[in-house]
């Protein structure tokens, strides 16, 4: 019955009339960066076959099976038919791809494999907005020459406080891939659980891995390396790339339940929240994880974390190693510790041939300018965007403000985070420019990768919480990391998010629905 009501909606919303703006848009999301609308319309059904290059046949797989998926028209590969859709490579389209419909063609042209990738999921979409009966989808002559707006578009996932499972991260790449996301940012290790299998440390996963953010004694829950392979070859069939975060040198409690010889100490509020900066064998422990991290994930990245250390590193000023350390390396005060341990595990990582990734607490250590990338997330502290492009590092903006997802979305809810009374509705998710922060003239904005929401998991223990805080704000985030900004117009945005609700109803999603609040209550989180 709920999916009927959505269903009304969406028809009586077109019915009551839209503006003239919008309907000259394709019902696209992200929209496309250049779109025009001719007469004439293709016919997709069972007849149309696909051409392709052998460069192309992963791509034309994933189309074959994602549209048979959501409309059930099984487009055919043998030729000698009326209708057909061809994909070409052409590098000097320069990152873009071209889509042309006409009638009985459509021709599909992209710069590489991730941009005829893009041009198929716009297709995708076109087909299940304009699907009729009988499985039978009547395209108009849509125009488009597309390309991304920034090449980092980011989702983080936190699984160290709650563990998901193959399917749902799976289901997350799945809309991520539908939505243009690339980067899939893996927070699998924190204080209340370690979620991936390391063969030398066994004990990381069976003892770290025990318990989540309300029980502590829950049974074990980890991916093997079997399922990071898995999961990494199911995210770059669908164009994203997959990024582990292994947190130090604070956030260490579970790896530290399970060799406590590494451990640091931590504060009466956090206990063992530290690796322990002052003995040799840390380094090589961690160095040693980090290889096997390093071979699962082709990425050539890995998240090092870097933050809030100081919750937790108080024993450091007593520690007789610590002392030592400082003495012989000069360290000032405990920040110039947290820096050299960041240092030690940068170089270990850089010798692996990856690049490191940090948060915005590590703009003002001495890293790689080249083979660095930081993450603002502090949305109060600007001042370390500042001096993350002031020191020559790459960027990706995340700020908590309107991109935690772990936020509340409205007013009235109440199981998510408030930062000040400030929260994240989907309006502010799409909004969001980077044109809108105050960076000093002179410093570099090209280091601005691009944009990447955060969903922390310490209020999201269940999948329906997942999807609550997740959708719709992911098509926001989309279409804020791809649209230019001349073209995203917020009303326009909604009435083409009023055809994907049903997406998401029939794909099982417990959705946020943005006009109908009470659709689907507030999913209660219980502690």
């Amino acid at each position: 019955m709920k999916r009927i009501a959505l269903l009304l909606l969406f028809f009586m919303t077109l019915w009551a009339g839209s503006p003239i703006e919008a309907q000259q848009e394709p019902p696209i999301i992200p929209l496309p960066a250049d779109f025009s609308l001719n007469d004439g319309n293709f016919l997709l059904d069972r007849e149309v076959a696909i051409r392709f290059p052998n460069e192309l046949a992963s791509e034309a797989a994933y189309f074959r099976q994602e549209l048979f998926r959501r409309t059930g028209i099984p487009v055919i590969t043998r030729f000698g038919t009326a209708s057909r859709i061809e994909l070409e490579l052409d590098s000097e389209l320069r990152d873009a791809y071209r889509l042309s419909i006409t009638p009985g063609l459509i021709r599909l042209i992209g710069a590489g494999t991730d941009q005829v990738h893009h041009g198929l999921v716009s297709l995708i979409q076109l087909a299940e907005s304009y699907m009729g009966d009988k499985q039978v989808a009547v395209i108009p002559s849509w125009q488009i020459e597309d390309r991304a707006g920034y090449g980092w578009r980011g989702l983080m996932l936190d699984e160290s406080r709650f563990f998901f499972g193959v399917k749902k991260v799976k289901q997350i790449l799945d809309y991520m891939s539908y939505y243009k996301l690339n980067r899939l940012h893996w927070h699998l290790t924190d204080s209340p659980g370690w979620r991936i299998e390391i063969k030398k440390y066994p004990k990381l996963a069976l003892v770290g891995g025990i318990g989540d953010h309300h029980d502590p004694n829950k049974p074990s829950a980890f991916y093997t390396q079997e399922d990071i392979k898995d999961i990494v070859r199911y995210a770059a069939e669908r164009k994203i790339t997959v990024i582990p975060e292994i947190d130090m040198p604070g956030h260490a409690t579970a790896a530290n339940r399970a060799y406590p010889e590494f451990s640091g100490g931590g504060s009466a509020r956090y206990p063992e929240f530290t690796f322990h900066p002052g003995k040799e064998g840390t380094y090589a422990y961690l160095t040693e994880v980090l290889q096997e991290v390093n071979t699962l994930f082709p990425s050539g990245m890995i998240h090092l974390g870097g933050d809030e250390v100081s919750f937790g590193n108080e024993k450091w000023a007593t520690d007789p190693y610590v002392t030592r350390l400082m003495q012989r390396e000069g360290l000032a005060d405990l920040k110039a510790v947290e820096d050299y341990f960041i240092q030690r595990m940068a170089d270990s990582v850089l010798n692996m041939g990856s690049k490191v990734l940090a948060w915005d607490e590590m703009a003002d250590a001495t890293l790689s300018k080249t083979q660095s990338i930081i993450f603002w997330w502090r949305h109060d502290k600007p001042e370390q965007l500042e001096l993350a492009l002031k020191n020559g590092y790459a960027t990706v903006i995340c700020p908590r403000i309107p991109y935690y997802l772990d936020f509340v979305q409205e007013e009235f809810h109440q199981f998510g985070r408030k930062w000040a009374g400030a929260f994240a509705p989907l309006r502010a998710a799409y909004e969001f420019s980077v044109d809108d922060l105050s960076i000093s003239a002179g410093l570099p904005k090209d280091l601005i990768l691009g944009l990447q929401a955060n969903l922390w998991t310490e209020t999201v223990h269940t999948s329906q919480r997942i999807d609550f805080l997740l959708f719709p704000r992911i098509a926001a985030l989309a279409e804020a990391a791809w649209t230019p900004e001349l073209l995203k117009k917020y009303d326009n945005f909604m009435l083409r998010l009023d055809s994907h609700l049903p997406r998401y109803e029939q794909d099982g999603i417990y959705f946020y629905h943005p006009r109908q609040p009470e659709y689907h209550p507030e999913p209660v989180y219980r502690p």
